[in-house]
């Protein structure tokens, strides 16, 4: 958690510095708040906070799985009766289907607030104008979408995670081929669907 709001708190600083720089030179520095808030609730907040996801827990249930696939432990799994896929796969989804919204919220929380002390400290915004110009860019739609962002995109870790690791084959080296195919694939597919959801739900073509 700390990486994720770390990395939300810079990226909301460098957005309200890019947005500055590009409106000052027509007077319109106050939309600052409404790019900054837009631009994370919408798209870098699920987006980035997915990614390192994917990199750390993505990766760490692809390893703990192959591992498991390498050692015969889920063969031992089935002789006992039990369904790997009951007992390994759905409670690691569900983790992440719950863990990864959470974190999302927190990270726009805090991508807001670095462009916020951004325009507050050099942009001679007020703190009840900056929030009123948040407030009034963003939408219940834009909300939602980014949760929606987020629950598909723990989805998908999950599952590539997991699907890599019950593929895993030839030891130590099969563990670590599964482990960075896994963060590669997910990084890859989770852009993909931010793609299609944003022309889903934003693309006026």
């Amino acid at each position: 958690m700390p990486i994720v709001l770390a990395i939300a708190f810079f990226v909301g600083i460098i957005l309200a510095m890019q947005a500055a720089y590009q409106l000052k030179r027509f007077g319109a520095t106050i939309f600052v708040a409404d790019l900054v808030g837009v631009s994370v609730i919408r798209e870098l907040g699920p987006l980035l906070t997915a990614i390192v996801i994917a990199g750390r827990s993505g990766s760490a249930i692809a390893a703990e799985i192959s591992s498991m696939k390498v050692a015969e432990e889920i063969d031992a799994l089935r002789t006992m009766g039990l369904n790997p896929i009951g007992f390994l796969v759905v409670p690691r989804a569900l983790a992440l289907m719950i863990a990864l919204p959470c974190l999302t919220v927190l990270a726009d929380l805090v991508g807001i607030f670095g462009g916020y002390l951004l325009a507050i400290t050099t942009l001679d915004f007020s703190t009840l104008r900056y929030f009123n110009q948040t407030s009034a860019a963003l939408t219940m739609k834009d909300l939602i979408t980014g949760l929606v962002k987020s629950e598909c995109f723990a989805i998908i870790i999950a599952m590539v995670a997991c699907y890599e690791g019950f593929r895993a084959e030839g030891g130590a080296v099969g563990v670590g081929k599964s482990t960075t195919t896994t963060v590669v694939a997910s990084i890859f597919l989770i852009i993909a669907a931010d793609v299609f959801f944003t022309a889903l739900f934003y693309a006026s073509f």
